[in-house]
Parts: structure tokens; C-alpha cells; sequence
């Protein structure tokens, strides 16, 4: 019960936030925008905006470890304040501060996501596709990109998480055997469910044999 009074304060208090800073980017106010959002950085979290930025995505995760679990709501509020500092940045016209913010919002939304978080609290989903929409023309760090191929599989979305895996390997960072594995989980689903997820079964079947082609040809030439 407590915890759930606190996630609600917590939500009550973005809430209120987000419409003071939505006004002040507007009257380009960007110093008294930040403020607002480090007060509530302070008073939820008793950390401030140098210090959180200072921290990789996994420092921040570990913040939220309790019991072998992920406090995943409170992560994902976390996510939301540093989301709200990036576009800060990005309305001043500061990319330099702006996109490290948004790329590691995106991370921990992302994460908070896969760790049980409730998506309906700060409405997750959206807040995903937001933030993607932000960085689409930048490239996710792997880390990141491998969370989203999970996650848009967990959503239904398969042909964003096709995307993501030839992205990874664009990066030499997907094995074949995870290439496999993500088809093979494809090929068990209704092929109502894959055309909603914008990849039909036949091209589901396709990418699975010529992902298969590409990492033998991979093995035989060492490339």
C-alpha cells in the first residue's frame, strides 16, 4: 500500500511538473524549466541532474535493485525526468546535452518496460514511441537496440524487432543463434498475429532462411 501512495505522489507531481515545463520551453525559460525538473529529481529520487547524468544506464538500474528485483515503476519515473531534461536541451537547441538524455531514457523505459513496470502509469508505450521519434535519425547504442528488439517482440510489433536484430548485426553485435531463436519464437505465432505485427508469415520464413544464408557465408568468409 505505501509503495503504491508513493508511485501516485510520484505521478501526481510529474504531472504537475510537465505542465509547468511544457510553459516555460514555450517562453523559452530553459534555466527555470531545468529547475523543475531537478526539484523533483531531489525530492523523489535525493539526487540532482549533474549526478544522474553522470551515471551510465546500468549504475542507474542498479539504483533500483531490491531483493533480486527491479524497482521498475519508480525507473521508469526516473526515465520520464530525464526524458523531460532532454527535450529541455532539444527546445534550446542543445543537442550535445539534449540526446545522451533522451538516449538513456529511452534505455531505462525500455528496461523498466521488460521488468514488469505498469504501462499504464506514464502511459509507457507512448512515452517509447516518443522518445524513439526523438533519436530515430541517431544510432541506438547496442545495449539499447537489443532491448528493443525485445521489447517490440513483446509488443507485437515483429517487424520493428527485425529491424533492430539486422541493426545489431550491422554493429557485429548479434550471433546468429539469437537471429535463429527470434525466428523460430516468429514461426509459432498466428499468422494473424505476425501480419498485425507487420511481418507475415512468408517473410517471417524468408528472413529466417536468408538470415541463415548471411551467417554461413559470414563463417566461410570470416567477414
Amino acid at each position: 500500500m505505501f509503495r503504491r501512495d508513493y508511485i501516485v505522489r510520484m505521478i501526481e507531481d510529474m504531472t504537475g511538473m510537465i505542465a509547468k515545463v511544457f510553459v516555460l520551453k514555450q517562453e523559452r525559460k530553459t534555466t527555470e524549466a531545468l529547475w523543475e525538473v531537478d526539484e523533483l529529481l531531489n525530492k523523489h529520487f535525493r539526487l540532482n541532474s549533474r549526478l544522474l547524468n553522470s551515471l551510465s544506464v546500468e549504475d542507474i538500474i542498479e539504483m533500483f535493485r531490491l531483493g533480486g528485483g527491479i524497482e521498475s515503476d519508480k525507473l521508469q519515473g526516473m526515465a520520464r525526468l530525464l526524458y523531460e531534461e532532454g527535450t529541455i536541451y532539444a527546445a534550446a537547441g542543445n543537442l550535445p546535452e539534449s540526446l545522451p538524455r533522451l538516449m538513456k531514457a529511452l534505455h531505462l523505459y525500455l528496461y523498466s518496460a521488460l521488468h514488469g513496470a505498469d504501462r499504464e502509469l506514464l502511459g509507457l508505450p507512448k512515452e517509447i514511441d516518443d522518445c524513439l521519434k526523438d533519436v530515430e535519425a541517431y544510432r541506438l547504442p547496442a545495449k539499447t537496440d537489443r532491448l528493443l528488439m525485445s521489447y517490440m517482440e513483446s509488443v507485437g510489433r515483429y517487424g520493428k524487432a527485425e529491424d533492430s536484430l539486422y541493426r545489431l548485426m550491422e554493429q557485429g553485435k548479434a550471433t546468429a543463434k539469437e537471429g535463429e531463436e527470434l525466428y523460430d519464437r516468429l514461426l509459432e505465432k498466428d499468422p494473424g498475429e505476425l501480419e498485425r505485427g507487420n511481418l507475415p508469415l512468408e517473410e517471417v520464413r524468408q528472413g529466417r532462411q536468408e538470415w541463415l544464408n548471411l551467417n554461413r557465408q559470414t563463417k566461410e568468409t570470416g567477414v
